[in-house]
């Protein structure tokens, strides 16, 4: 698949997109689009998949009579093959192109009640079955009574009709299973909605420059991962990222305290081809209540971009709680950094590795951060690597962030690599961006853990103990460019001619005054 065809789908959908901005908000109006191209694949794969069954019978999907014994007998065995292989059914009469079709008519074009009806049904089919859970709620965020979709119910027909119009059109090639355009088409939408969302962007979206970064490092050394975990997996594009940088990923697990998000998470993970039997996504906080379904299980790589210092209730109750126990303090209720940070070692493997993004603060607050801080470096010994990122490259966050790199089988356990990568950027309006080259030197520097002049240094244990468990960067990374020394001898003369100069000036000035007869202005 082409480069031009995958920016020509991404234009594409985003102009579609656009049919809708004039009437909501940018994440309301990210809803409608996102949940309807999911219903477009989820259509078109239901598709294909039938089309395959009954190849033998010269029969396409969308052309079975269901109102006779034949069609009904065939879709029976055609729906209980799509539960167990897709995790869902759709009907002939249901695919996305034949609700488009109706909505285009001239006359007898209402599809509000249809469409409302197809996407409960989508949900409806997965109940009693093991992809029950990945398909509950995904479409309860497209309320198509809204009123912000027009004054009237013909208004807002007109509205819906038009959009599903337009993603008919579009090929979205699901037939080419070598490649994944649509999946990064929704990467693509799911970016350019962060970037007009404001700090609303931090909810749902770690830009792929960032990902890129932690996906490369938790895979350094591996070809396949039994499984990785994001416990604030927003869109569940972190997760996604990290499969791209290995063969296979086993499993896919993460949780998020957004519905909508979450919602979003799981759409993403379908309609990137993966099965719902290799995710496991949970709707909830993950500090105050970690799914059950998680708690024994240890992973070979977990990345994060936890909200930055979120509050937390820090209650007493989660002193006896495995994740925290050990270190004798918590976390502040108004910084929840570190909490994530506890959640997140406890359920590394012993030959994981784990990165996640946080504010510079956890570098070197003290009190109970300084505390848990110095336990996990001193008693744990897990901190592999710091990595300072440049500010302004979060959507609506412009303070600087690190990476927090751990492992429990540190390869260097008596050192301590320390980057300040914090001026390799390009600045694009308002925003900085990480380009390809500043990611590739990040990412080698911590793979070959090299000393680098002015960008990196290897840290002793010990260095890191006399600096009192402070990583603050600049105590390791030395930065600081010397000014040219000044020769004042140099300056003392040239100011000395100088003022001969202003001198001689003065009394030339001085003389064609007194010839005027004016008085001297000096």
């Amino acid at each position: 698949m082409s480069e031009d065809h995958k920016k020509t789908l991404q234009s594409q959908l985003w102009n579609i997109a656009n049919t809708l901005r004039g009437k909501m908000g940018a994440d309301e109006f990210r809803d409608y689009i996102l949940g309807f191209i999911f219903y477009k694949y989820l259509s078109e794969r239901m598709h294909l998949f039938a089309d395959e069954i009954l190849k033998h019978d010269g029969i396409q999907f969308d052309q079975l009579d269901d109102t006779t014994k034949q069609g009904k007998e065939m879709l029976s065995a055609i729906k209980e093959e799509a539960i167990e292989r897709l995790g869902y059914f759709l009907k002939p009469t249901e695919l996305f192109h034949k609700i488009a079709e109706k909505g285009a008519q001239k006359t007898d074009n209402f599809i509000l009640s249809d469409l409302t009806a197809v996407l409960k049904h989508i949900e409806a089919s997965t109940m009693g079955h093991a992809s029950e859970d990945d398909f509950e709620g995904l479409f309860e965020d497209l309320d198509l009574g809204s009123s912000k979709l027009g004054k009237t119910e013909s208004q807002k027909n007109e509205l819906i009709a038009k959009v599903l119009s337009h993603l008919d059109k579009i090929d979205f090639r699901l037939a080419d299973t070598e490649a994944d355009v649509l999946g990064d088409a929704y990467e693509y939408l799911i970016g350019q909605f962060a970037s007009g969302a404001g700090k609303k962007a931090g909810e749902f979206y770690t830009p792929q420059e960032v990902s890129t970064i932690l996906a490369k490092i938790v895979t350094t050394g591996k070809k396949k991962l039994k499984s990785v975990y994001d416990p604030t997996c927003g869109s569940a594009s972190l997760l996604l990222r990290v499969a791209k940088e290995v063969k296979d990923v086993g499993h896919f697990y993460g949780q998020e305290m957004n519905p909508t998000t979450y919602n979003l998470a799981r759409m993403n993970m379908i309609l990137h081809g993966v099965h719902y039997q290799r995710f496991d996504l949970k709707n909830e906080d993950t500090l105050e209540h970690p799914a059950p379904e998680h708690a024994d299980l240890r992973f070979d790589a977990i990345v994060a971009n936890p909200p930055f210092s979120a509050n937390w209730s820090a209650s007493a109750i989660h002193e006896n709680d495995d994740r925290f126990s050990a270190y004798g303090k918590l976390a502040p209720k108004t910084k929840a950094d570190f909490a994530f940070v506890q959640h997140m070692v406890h359920h590394l493997d012993n030959d994981g590795i784990m990165a996640c993004v946080l504010p510079h603060g956890v570098l070197f607050r003290s009190g109970a951060e300084g505390h848990i801080r110095k336990y996990l470096i001193e008693d744990c010994n897990y901190l592999d690597a710091v990595i300072g990122l440049p500010a302004n490259i979060f959507y609506g966050a412009g303070i600087p962030t690190c990476v927090l790199v751990f492992k429990k089988r540190r390869e260097n356990p008596d050192e301590i690599l320390f980057i300040d990568a914090s001026q390799g950027f390009e600045k694009v309006g308002n925003q900085n961006y990480l380009r390809p080259e500043h990611i590739e030197r990040i990412v080698s520097t911590y793979q070959k853990r090299e000393s680098i002049e002015k960008f990196s240094h290897v840290a002793e244990l010990s260095e890191v103990e006399e600096n009192e468990f402070n990583l603050n960067i600049p105590r390791y990374v030395d930065t600081f460019d010397a000014e040219e020394a000044i020769d004042l001898e140099y300056v003392a003369e040239k100011l000395a001619a100088l003022e001969k100069n202003m001198s001689d000036t003065e009394k030339v000035i001085a003389g064609y005054c007194e010839e005027l007869g004016i008085k001297t202005p000096l």
